[in-house]
């Protein structure tokens, strides 16, 4: 009872800020009403531009549920935003990338309110002078200038139903005087992350079903620190500390497996049972400092960026997977198997940026930078698997064998990065920009137990050239086309590499891979833009040596001939092929009614091109058979055109704009990825909410259909096939209260990119 109890007491200390804030609401509440008669959306050179500053739709939310309301993004997991035709999303604030790790950034986004949020920009291919990989696009929040000194921040409670009960809070303060900036954010909160899962895969001779409940407890506190001082007229200096921690403590997994054999003999199939019970323990810190200095060295703009950062990664993992005999009415027969493992991951990263900007008077402007990443990764696995020979005629127990495998593997990488762009506006009609990165990537894996000699050590060295080029071309007042093509690598993430199993049922596991290497990517975008309300975006991305997760399933024979008893499934992190991925997106947005409703709908089509083939487990060199003993291969080499469709509406039901209605709604049709076909995906999102003076109160309902469910199905020519059910229970309500408190122009401190950004979107 201590949390709630701490929270409402930080919550509603911020009630001595009240006054300030309602003397300075009086002289605002005009100037939002012009502002809402702008137009909140429009194309810029390279980047779409969504202005929210004064829009019912920010206030009271979340930062990421106004994120899944920009055009042309969304989230369909509740976890990760994805841009249309992209992959990923990186989030960037007031033009630096955000300082924190993929969980950290979540859990940030959905605890900050959203009422400082001046505009976003969706940068949907970056230029040469971002450090992004593969087809990343880029989500750059810029916040409200506020000049005066003072103090001003929001608080934040939510509650959140859906099959178990999970509750949030957040802090943030801004404070400026003279020279000197501060502000910082405390975020916290609890939840159960609940699944059901159905897995099912075989062919007409074998089956093995696993169906059950996975629970995840999750505890997590982060925040972070700026302090801005500004040193001369023309220089500033910026410290930057992040840290985050997630406790997950008894985590379970519990399956009933099902496994059915054909019978040569009888002419019959065979059935067994069996239950899989995992309980894991797994905690995770993230430190960082960054130490930022810019000077500007004209006043058109030129300025000098430096960077310096150190990362401290650590996550300890305890995981005990036990296998017992069960009968088919669910009782408890004999244990057949016990794996336990620790399973640490510890990250020391120092990065360095330089970047400098110079512009001329002519509209041309030149950018030249570099980086340099340094980064350790240390895996120190235990893993003991106990296999139990069990006499069932006197109940007693024959022998039990363990069988250690420890694993320390060590991981070295250096990046070295240099980039140069050019960007010119010719005329007030067209502008270009064209530019470069090289990147030199070595890095080295060690293990000092690996299975086979290749395992031992791993060296990678490889040079990449990657181009850009844009042009946006204003036609006249009311339409506006532009062209971008840039090309770009994506390194696996540090866990990929880790050479571990994750354990799901006895002969069910995932497998990362550290002979994974880095994939390349081709992007190209056509955007026609009418009336700054509505636009066409045609994209195209060729993905080379993917980097994915594949189902290998049959009896495993490895390299000196021995074949394993039982069918096993292993999903295998490599490199996998080719795809590609071309889409075609219409949208609008725009507001009707005399502002009573505004709306963004994109309809779209996406056609997906794969082309991947692979028959031996590349960390053992295990090939795998059919009950025959004819090799068997996992292909796909399949096409799939899909629709695309997404519209978010908020009406306003009062003229005072105190109460409004939001109805989401998207449909993401089946389409074919790498694991199979993905069937289709649908929500339906409704929202209401009461502005009352700095008080927002908001009741959301998600999932209302209860159609957001995953399913994964897959028919390999040789006879295997794999299905994969995933109910994440999205449906639910949140009821969330924000308080926002202060002088609200005290000016935002800087947001500072640190060097080791890239770095931590590797950490997970």
């Amino acid at each position: 009872m201590k949390t709630p109890i701490l929270i409402a007491a930080i919550f509603f200390s911020g009630l001595t800020f009240a006054q300030e804030k309602k003397q300075d609401s009086v002289k605002t509440k005009s100037i939002e009403g012009v502002t809402l008669t702008k137009q909140v959306f429009k194309k810029q050179s390279d980047r779409f531009v969504y202005d929210v500053a004064a829009s019912p739709v920010a206030k009271g939310n979340t930062t990421f549920d106004l994120l899944k309301q920009t055009p042309l993004l969304s989230s369909t997991d509740d976890k990760t935003l994805k841009i249309a035709g992209k992959n990923n999303a990186l989030i960037y604030i007031n033009g630096r990338k955000t300082n924190m790790d993929a969980d950290s950034l979540v859990q940030f986004l959905k605890n900050t309110p959203a009422e400082n949020i001046q505009k976003i920009e969706v940068i949907t291919i970056p230029g040469s002078e971002y450090q992004v990989e593969s087809s990343d696009g880029i989500i750059n929040i810029v916040l409200k200038k506020k000049m005066s000194d003072g103090t001003s921040g929001n608080m934040r409670m939510s509650n959140s139903q859906n099959k178990f009960n999970a509750s949030s809070a957040s802090f943030s303060v801004n404070y400026r005087k003279d020279k000197l900036g501060i502000s910082a954010n405390l975020n916290g909160g609890e939840n159960i992350e609940a699944q059901t899962y159905t897995l099912r895969n075989g062919n007409d001779e074998y089956s093995n079903e696993s169906v059950g409940d996975i629970n995840d407890p999750n505890k997590n506190i982060g925040g972070y620190l700026n302090i801005d001082y500004q040193l001369t007229d023309k220089s500033n200096l910026a410290l930057t500390w992040n840290s985050s921690a997630n406790k997950s403590y008894n985590s379970t997994v519990n399956l009933f497996n099902t496994v059915r054999s054909y019978n040569t003999d009888t002419k019959v199939f065979d059935t067994s049972y069996t239950n899989s019970r995992n309980r894991e323990d797994a905690r995770s810190y993230n430190n960082s400092l960054n130490l930022n200095y810019e000077l500007k060295t004209d006043s058109l703009g030129s300025k000098l960026n430096v960077n310096a950062a150190y990362l401290n990664y650590k996550r300890f993992q305890f995981t005990d997977n036990g296998t017992w005999s069960q009968d088919d009415l669910g009782n408890y027969t004999t244990p057949q198997q016990q794996v336990i493992q620790v399973l640490p991951q510890l990250i020391n990263n120092f990065s360095g940026t330089v970047d400098y900007i110079q512009k001329f008077k002519n509209d041309f402007t030149v950018s030249v930078g570099g980086n340099y990443n340094k980064t350790k990764t240390d895996n120190d696995t235990k893993n003991n698997t106990l296999d139990y020979n069990y006499d069932e005629d006197d109940g007693t127990f024959i022998d039990i064998k363990n069988t250690p495998s420890p694993n320390h593997f060590v991981y070295n990488e250096n990046i070295y990065g240099l980039y140069l762009t050019l960007e010119k506006k010719f005329n007030d009609k067209l502008s270009g920009k064209l530019g470069a990165r090289y990147e030199i990537t070595n890095s080295v894996g060690t293990s000092d137990n690996a299975p086979t000699l290749d395992l031992q050590k791993i060296e990678r060295k490889y040079n990449n050239l990657l181009p850009y080029v844009s042009f946006n071309y204003a036609i006249n007042d009311k339409n506006n086309i532009s062209y971008a093509f840039s090309s770009r690598m994506r390194r696996p993430s540090f866990w990929e590499l880790n050479p571990i199993r994750n354990i799901l049922t006895q002969t069910n596991y995932t497998q990362n891979d550290p002979f994974v290497k880095a994939s390349s990517t081709y992007n190209q975008e056509l955007t026609y833009m009418y009336k700054s309300s509505y636009f066409l975006i045609l994209n195209h991305s060729l993905f080379k040596d993917v980097i994915t997760q594949i189902p290998l399933q049959g009896f495993a024979k490895s390299p000196n001939g021995t074949i394993s008893e039982k069918s096993v499934l292993r999903y295998i992190r490599t490199n996998f092929g080719d795809k590609q991925e071309m889409s075609a997106m219409l949208g609008m947005q725009k507001s009707f009614f005399k502002q009573y409703l505004t709306t963004n709908f994109n309809v779209g089509v996406q056609h997906n091109i794969n082309n991947g083939t692979l028959a031996i487990d590349p960390t053992t060199g295990d090939s795998f058979l059919d009950k025959d003993g004819n090799p068997l291969v996992y292909t796909n080499n399949r096409k799939s055109t899909s629709i695309v469709i997404q519209t978010n509406n908020t009406i306003r039901l009062d003229k005072k704009k105190t109460w409004f209605l939001g109805v989401n709604y998207f449909f993401v049709d089946k389409q074919q990825i790498e694991l199979g076909v993905l069937k289709n995906l649908m929500s339906l999102d409704m929202s209401l909410k009461k502005i009352w003076n700095e008080w927002t109160f908001a009741l959301n309902v998600n999932d209302i259909l209860k159609t957001n469910v995953i399913e994964i199905e897959d028919y390999q020519t040789n006879g295997n096939y794999n299905y994969i059910h995933q109910n994440r229970y999205n449906f639910g309500m949140t009821f969330s209260i924000t308080y926002n408190f202060g002088n609200s122009k005290v000016k935002k401190v800087r947001d500072i990119e640190a060097a080791s950004d890239d770095i931590k979107n590797r950490t997970r």
